[in-house]
């Protein structure tokens, strides 16, 4: 693209066509008011603002995003300096700002506080005075926090590709035991594993470096090493800050 390629302003009906329909598709229903190349959007679930514009007739197209978190979440895009109203990004095409919206969606309901909200929502006026009363909240927020990791890691496991629901498991970094109530809805505490994968990270048989490469216990088995394929599997991707630091104390804890 070149680097004088504008958003056409204002937006002719293709462009707006092909946004408010990309929008919608994704859960941004929700028009706002348009800012000159701009057009912007809101869902009723997702947090925050974004802004579409495009180029016709067959783009590239843009997308600006004013939740700090999903735009951190988004980093890996190509940047892009139209005097977009929020931090923005460019699409070469439409599969492209498909896929993008998409992610802003998915991370828009599952980054913090959303997550924590539901369960205060959920909770709220419940006892937890017995262990049992304990328990049926812990579930209610074990629940919300398995939700907001199946939207934010796509619903499949990073390392395995597996997308089963039933063999997929909400694994926190840093125990459930061992948290406040925002670190146990925090996604960023968390990691969507198959079920053979869980157990190993639980049991602190694996871990992973901050650059996502899987770790193995000097404990781990030559026959458990094999069937998690463990020489064969990438690392995982896109990992955050925010996700380095809550796997420093999973190796710490577990002695890596």
């Amino acid at each position: 693209m070149s680097s004088v390629e504008l958003p056409d302003d204002p937006p002719g009906f293709l462009v707006r066509t092909e946004l408010d329909k990309a929008a919608a598709a994704n859960g941004f229903r929700l028009p706002g008011r348009p800012e000159g190349s701009w057009r912007a959007y809101r869902s009723t679930t997702a947090r925050g603002r974004i802004w579409l514009a495009g180029r016709a007739p067959r783009g590239p197209w843009w997308l600006a995003v004013d939740h700090p978190g999903v735009a951190g979440d988004l980093a890996s895009l190509p940047h892009a300096e139209v005097g977009a109203p929020a931090r923005a990004f460019v699409l070469f095409d439409l599969d492209a700002l498909y896929a993008a919206l998409g992610r802003a969606y998915r991370l828009g309901v599952s980054l913090p506080d959303l997550p924590l909200d539901r369960f205060r929502t959920a909770t709220v006026g419940l006892p937890a005075t017995t262990e049992a009363e304990r328990l049926v909240i812990a579930r209610i927020g074990q629940n919300i926090f398995r939700d907001a990791l199946m939207e934010y890691w796509c619903g499949r496991c990073p390392l395995t590709g597996i997308s089963e629901p039933a063999l997929l498991r909400a694994s926190h970094i840093v125990p459930w035991t061992d948290c406040s109530d925002a670190e146990r809805l925090n996604v960023h505490n968390g990691l969507l594993l198959s079920a053979l994968w869980d157990a190993a990270f639980d049991r602190g048989l694996v871990s992973f470096a901050d650059d996502g490469r899987p770790l193995a216990a000097q404990s781990l088995g030559e026959a458990a090493r094999q069937a998690l394929a463990f020489d064969a599997v990438p690392p995982i991707a896109d990992l955050r800050d925010a996700h380095r630091q809550h796997l420093t104390l999973h190796r710490m804890r577990h002695g890596f």
